[in-house]
């Protein structure tokens, strides 16, 4: 499956447009680890478990994405984006979405 965030992929013809597909996952802070960033926010620099967090999610949402992809028949996703969005407090959205492809 190729995944780009162009809306071509080099040396390749789009012949069908599937649609759009997504995939997302709602993550929520740990009690834990929310307590050892509260600690790193007072001090400052980089908060290593959000860093962390928001990168499982976003790696989660596009292993979804690709397996919407996949059932769609794609070849390929381009256009792939990503968004986050509050759901509740102290838990995030993570989505990702792109246009499912057929390729020459």
């Amino acid at each position: 499956m190729i995944i780009t965030t162009t809306d071509y992929v080099p040396k390749r013809e789009v012949k069908e447009i599937l649609g759009v597909a997504t995939g997302n996952v709602v993550r929520a802070k740990n009690i834990g680890k929310d307590i050892l960033a509260g600690l790193r926010n007072l001090a400052g620099g980089e908060i290593f478990e959000y860093t962390e967090l928001l990168k499982d999610a976003r790696d989660e949402a596009l292993r979804r994405m690709i397996k919407r992809a996949e059932e769609m028949g794609a070849d390929a996703v381009i256009n792939v984006r990503f968004a986050t969005s509050s759901v509740m407090q102290g838990a995030a959205e993570l989505f990702a979405y792109g246009t499912a492809v057929k390729l020459e």
